[in-house]
Protein backbone atom coordinates (compact mmCIF):
# COMPACT_ATOMS: atom_id res chain seq x y z
CA UNK A 1 0.00 0.00 0.00
CA UNK A 2 1.19 3.52 -0.81
CA UNK A 3 1.21 5.66 2.33
CA UNK A 4 0.67 9.37 2.76
CA UNK A 5 4.36 10.09 2.20
CA UNK A 6 4.01 8.79 -1.37
CA UNK A 7 0.92 10.89 -2.05
CA UNK A 8 1.14 13.27 -4.99
CA UNK A 9 -1.55 15.71 -3.99
CA UNK A 10 -4.29 14.15 -1.81
CA UNK A 11 -2.23 13.99 1.38
CA UNK A 12 -4.40 13.38 4.46
CA UNK A 13 -7.59 12.73 2.51
CA UNK A 14 -6.00 9.85 0.63
CA UNK A 15 -7.28 7.15 3.00
CA UNK A 16 -10.85 8.56 3.26
CA UNK A 17 -10.94 8.72 -0.53
CA UNK A 18 -9.79 5.10 -0.69
CA UNK A 19 -12.63 4.05 1.62
CA UNK A 20 -15.12 5.95 -0.55
CA UNK A 21 -13.80 4.17 -3.64
CA UNK A 22 -14.16 0.74 -2.02
CA UNK A 23 -17.63 1.44 -0.66
CA UNK A 24 -19.02 2.90 -3.88
CA UNK A 25 -17.40 0.18 -6.02
CA UNK A 26 -18.88 -2.60 -3.89
CA UNK A 27 -22.29 -0.95 -3.98
CA UNK A 28 -22.06 -0.54 -7.77
CA UNK A 29 -21.03 -4.18 -8.22
CA UNK A 30 -23.99 -5.33 -6.12
CA UNK A 31 -26.44 -3.17 -8.06
CA UNK A 32 -25.00 -4.27 -11.41
CA UNK A 33 -25.19 -7.94 -10.39
CA UNK A 34 -28.81 -7.48 -9.32
CA UNK A 35 -29.74 -5.86 -12.63
CA UNK A 36 -27.90 -8.43 -14.75
CA UNK A 37 -29.25 -11.47 -12.90
CA UNK A 38 -32.73 -10.00 -12.93
CA UNK A 39 -32.52 -9.46 -16.66
CA UNK A 40 -31.14 -12.93 -17.44
CA UNK A 41 -33.05 -15.13 -15.01
CA UNK A 42 -36.00 -13.28 -13.46
CA UNK A 43 -37.36 -11.31 -16.40
CA UNK A 44 -37.33 -7.93 -14.70
CA UNK A 45 -37.20 -6.24 -18.09
CA UNK A 46 -34.65 -3.64 -16.98
CA UNK A 47 -32.16 -3.15 -19.79
CA UNK A 48 -29.71 -0.42 -20.68
CA UNK A 49 -32.58 1.34 -22.48
CA UNK A 50 -33.80 2.48 -19.07
CA UNK A 51 -30.41 4.04 -18.34
CA UNK A 52 -31.07 6.66 -21.02
CA UNK A 53 -33.94 7.94 -18.82
CA UNK A 54 -32.80 6.94 -15.32
CA UNK A 55 -35.27 9.13 -13.44
CA UNK A 56 -38.16 6.88 -14.56
CA UNK A 57 -36.81 3.81 -12.73
CA UNK A 58 -35.63 4.22 -9.11
CA UNK A 59 -33.10 1.38 -9.09
CA UNK A 60 -31.60 2.63 -12.35
CA UNK A 61 -31.32 6.14 -10.93
CA UNK A 62 -29.59 4.80 -7.81
CA UNK A 63 -27.21 2.77 -10.00
CA UNK A 64 -26.32 5.84 -12.08
CA UNK A 65 -25.65 7.93 -8.97
CA UNK A 66 -23.55 5.25 -7.31
CA UNK A 67 -21.68 4.61 -10.55
CA UNK A 68 -20.88 8.30 -10.95
CA UNK A 69 -19.57 8.48 -7.38
CA UNK A 70 -17.47 5.36 -7.94
CA UNK A 71 -16.02 6.68 -11.21
CA UNK A 72 -15.13 10.14 -9.90
CA UNK A 73 -13.75 8.95 -6.55
CA UNK A 74 -11.69 6.19 -8.19
CA UNK A 75 -10.30 8.63 -10.74
CA UNK A 76 -9.32 11.08 -8.00
CA UNK A 77 -7.75 8.32 -5.89
CA UNK A 78 -5.80 6.79 -8.77
CA UNK A 79 -4.56 10.21 -9.88
CA UNK A 80 -2.65 10.32 -6.58
CA UNK A 81 -0.43 7.46 -7.80
CA UNK A 82 2.37 7.93 -10.32
CA UNK A 83 3.27 5.18 -12.74
CA UNK A 84 6.89 4.19 -13.28
CA UNK A 85 7.07 5.88 -16.69
CA UNK A 86 4.88 8.87 -15.84
CA UNK A 87 6.20 12.36 -15.34
CA UNK A 88 5.55 13.88 -11.95
CA UNK A 89 2.89 16.61 -12.11
CA UNK A 90 4.43 20.08 -12.13
CA UNK A 91 2.04 22.54 -13.72
CA UNK A 92 -1.00 24.22 -12.20
CA UNK A 93 -3.39 22.09 -14.30
CA UNK A 94 -1.66 18.70 -14.17
CA UNK A 95 -3.86 17.20 -11.46
CA UNK A 96 -7.02 17.81 -13.52
CA UNK A 97 -5.42 16.09 -16.51
CA UNK A 98 -4.34 13.16 -14.36
CA UNK A 99 -7.87 12.72 -13.02
CA UNK A 100 -9.21 12.71 -16.58
CA UNK A 101 -6.55 10.18 -17.61
CA UNK A 102 -7.68 7.85 -14.82
CA UNK A 103 -11.25 8.20 -16.06
CA UNK A 104 -10.03 7.07 -19.47
CA UNK A 105 -8.22 4.14 -17.87
CA UNK A 106 -11.37 3.04 -16.02
CA UNK A 107 -13.45 3.58 -19.16
CA UNK A 108 -11.15 1.24 -21.07
CA UNK A 109 -11.81 -1.49 -18.52
CA UNK A 110 -15.56 -0.80 -18.75
CA UNK A 111 -15.35 -1.04 -22.54
CA UNK A 112 -13.79 -4.50 -22.25
CA UNK A 113 -16.52 -5.57 -19.80
CA UNK A 114 -19.23 -4.36 -22.16
CA UNK A 115 -17.87 -6.44 -25.02
CA UNK A 116 -17.40 -9.44 -22.71
CA UNK A 117 -21.00 -9.13 -21.53
CA UNK A 118 -22.21 -8.98 -25.14
CA UNK A 119 -20.30 -12.14 -26.08
CA UNK A 120 -21.59 -14.09 -23.06
CA UNK A 121 -25.14 -12.81 -23.45
CA UNK A 122 -25.23 -13.57 -27.17
CA UNK A 123 -23.50 -16.94 -27.35
CA UNK A 124 -24.16 -18.48 -23.92
CA UNK A 125 -27.63 -17.22 -23.03
CA UNK A 126 -28.78 -16.51 -26.64
CA UNK A 127 -29.89 -13.02 -25.59
CA UNK A 128 -27.91 -10.50 -27.69
CA UNK A 129 -28.06 -6.86 -26.74
CA UNK A 130 -29.09 -3.86 -28.80
CA UNK A 131 -26.77 -1.49 -26.98
CA UNK A 132 -23.27 -3.01 -26.80
CA UNK A 133 -21.99 -1.59 -30.10
CA UNK A 134 -23.34 1.92 -29.49
CA UNK A 135 -22.12 1.97 -25.89
CA UNK A 136 -18.67 0.87 -27.05
CA UNK A 137 -18.55 3.73 -29.55
CA UNK A 138 -19.76 6.16 -26.89
CA UNK A 139 -17.13 5.13 -24.36
CA UNK A 140 -14.35 4.95 -26.97
CA UNK A 141 -15.07 8.53 -28.02
CA UNK A 142 -14.43 9.83 -24.50
CA UNK A 143 -11.36 7.60 -24.11
CA UNK A 144 -9.87 9.10 -27.27
CA UNK A 145 -10.50 12.66 -26.08
CA UNK A 146 -9.12 12.11 -22.59
CA UNK A 147 -6.09 10.32 -24.05
CA UNK A 148 -5.18 13.46 -25.98
CA UNK A 149 -5.31 15.53 -22.81
CA UNK A 150 -3.15 12.98 -20.99
CA UNK A 151 -0.62 12.92 -23.84
CA UNK A 152 -0.29 16.70 -23.61
CA UNK A 153 0.21 16.57 -19.84
CA UNK A 154 2.89 13.89 -20.17
CA UNK A 155 4.62 15.71 -23.05
CA UNK A 156 4.27 12.50 -25.06
CA UNK A 157 2.57 14.08 -28.07
CA UNK A 158 4.45 14.20 -31.36
CA UNK A 159 7.31 16.70 -31.34
CA UNK A 160 10.08 17.10 -33.90
CA UNK A 161 13.40 17.67 -32.13
CA UNK A 162 15.75 17.54 -35.12
CA UNK A 163 15.67 21.32 -35.53
CA UNK A 164 14.42 22.26 -32.05
CA UNK A 165 17.52 20.87 -30.30
CA UNK A 166 19.76 23.05 -32.47
CA UNK A 167 18.10 26.23 -31.22
CA UNK A 168 19.55 28.32 -28.39
CA UNK A 169 17.36 28.37 -25.29
CA UNK A 170 15.79 31.74 -26.07
CA UNK A 171 14.74 30.53 -29.51
CA UNK A 172 13.35 27.30 -28.02
CA UNK A 173 11.21 29.39 -25.70
CA UNK A 174 10.04 31.47 -28.64
CA UNK A 175 9.11 28.28 -30.50
CA UNK A 176 7.23 27.01 -27.43
CA UNK A 177 5.30 30.27 -27.15
CA UNK A 178 4.43 30.14 -30.84
CA UNK A 179 3.27 26.53 -30.50
CA UNK A 180 1.01 27.32 -27.55
CA UNK A 181 -0.35 30.37 -29.39
CA UNK A 182 -1.23 28.18 -32.39
CA UNK A 183 -2.94 25.64 -30.11
CA UNK A 184 -5.02 28.41 -28.56
CA UNK A 185 -5.81 29.87 -31.99
CA UNK A 186 -7.03 26.46 -33.17
CA UNK A 187 -9.08 26.04 -29.98
CA UNK A 188 -10.68 29.46 -30.38
CA UNK A 189 -11.61 28.78 -34.01
CA UNK A 190 -12.94 25.31 -33.16
CA UNK A 191 -15.16 26.64 -30.38
CA UNK A 192 -16.21 29.65 -32.48
CA UNK A 193 -17.24 27.42 -35.36
CA UNK A 194 -18.71 24.53 -33.37
CA UNK A 195 -20.42 26.21 -30.43
CA UNK A 196 -23.81 26.79 -32.07
CA UNK A 197 -24.02 23.25 -33.38
CA UNK A 198 -23.00 21.79 -30.02
CA UNK A 199 -25.56 23.95 -28.22
CA UNK A 200 -28.31 22.84 -30.61
CA UNK A 201 -27.41 19.17 -30.21
CA UNK A 202 -27.67 19.45 -26.44
CA UNK A 203 -30.90 21.45 -26.46
CA UNK A 204 -32.68 18.97 -28.74
CA UNK A 205 -30.84 16.06 -27.08
CA UNK A 206 -29.87 14.60 -30.45
CA UNK A 207 -29.66 10.81 -30.43
CA UNK A 208 -27.88 8.21 -32.53
CA UNK A 209 -30.93 6.97 -34.43
CA UNK A 210 -30.53 3.27 -33.59
CA UNK A 211 -32.66 0.76 -31.69
CA UNK A 212 -31.06 1.76 -28.39
CA UNK A 213 -30.82 5.39 -29.55
CA UNK A 214 -28.24 6.86 -27.14
CA UNK A 215 -27.52 10.62 -27.15
CA UNK A 216 -24.03 10.23 -28.62
CA UNK A 217 -24.16 13.37 -30.82
CA UNK A 218 -25.56 15.43 -27.93
CA UNK A 219 -22.67 14.47 -25.67
CA UNK A 220 -19.64 13.83 -27.87
CA UNK A 221 -19.76 17.09 -29.86
CA UNK A 222 -19.79 19.36 -26.78
CA UNK A 223 -17.18 17.12 -25.17
CA UNK A 224 -14.87 17.70 -28.14
CA UNK A 225 -15.01 21.45 -27.64
CA UNK A 226 -14.62 21.24 -23.87
CA UNK A 227 -11.73 18.76 -23.83
CA UNK A 228 -9.88 20.57 -26.63
CA UNK A 229 -10.12 23.65 -24.39
CA UNK A 230 -8.62 21.57 -21.55
CA UNK A 231 -5.79 20.53 -23.88
CA UNK A 232 -5.08 24.19 -24.63
CA UNK A 233 -5.03 25.01 -20.91
CA UNK A 234 -2.68 22.08 -20.32
CA UNK A 235 -0.38 23.33 -23.08
CA UNK A 236 -0.23 26.73 -21.38
CA UNK A 237 0.44 25.02 -18.05
CA UNK A 238 3.30 23.06 -19.62
CA UNK A 239 4.77 26.26 -21.03
CA UNK A 240 4.76 27.94 -17.61
CA UNK A 241 6.13 24.86 -15.82
CA UNK A 242 8.95 24.35 -18.36
CA UNK A 243 9.90 28.01 -18.76
CA UNK A 244 12.90 28.01 -16.40
CA UNK A 245 14.07 24.44 -17.07
CA UNK A 246 17.45 23.74 -18.58
CA UNK A 247 17.40 22.84 -22.30
CA UNK A 248 16.99 19.15 -23.06
CA UNK A 249 18.69 17.24 -25.86
CA UNK A 250 17.07 14.21 -27.41
CA UNK A 251 18.29 11.13 -29.21
CA UNK A 252 16.77 7.86 -30.46
CA UNK A 253 17.88 6.28 -27.19
CA UNK A 254 15.23 8.36 -25.39
CA UNK A 255 12.57 6.20 -27.00
CA UNK A 256 13.85 3.11 -25.20
CA UNK A 257 11.74 2.31 -22.16
CA UNK A 258 14.28 0.94 -19.70
CA UNK A 259 11.63 0.08 -17.13
CA UNK A 260 9.74 -2.02 -19.66
CA UNK A 261 12.95 -3.78 -20.73
CA UNK A 262 13.78 -4.61 -17.10
CA UNK A 263 10.27 -6.05 -16.61
CA UNK A 264 10.62 -8.18 -19.74
CA UNK A 265 13.99 -9.48 -18.56
CA UNK A 266 12.56 -10.31 -15.14
CA UNK A 267 9.63 -12.14 -16.76
CA UNK A 268 11.94 -14.19 -18.98
CA UNK A 269 14.10 -15.14 -16.01
CA UNK A 270 11.08 -16.25 -14.01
Amino acid sequence: MIDKADSIWLGRIRQPMRKLVLASSLALAALAAWLILGRLFFGTGITLKEFLSPTQTPIVLVTVIVGSIALVSASIYLSDMRGTIEQEPEGFFDVVSLICSRMAMIATAVLVLVMFYEVVSRYVFLKPTLWANELSLWIAGFIFLFAGLYAMQQRSHIRIYVVYDLFPRWLQKLADVLTVWLIWAFTFMLIWGGYNESRDKILRWETFGTAWDPPIPATIKPAILFIVLLVAIQALSNLIADWHKMPEHHSPLDEIDKTEIDLIRKTLKD
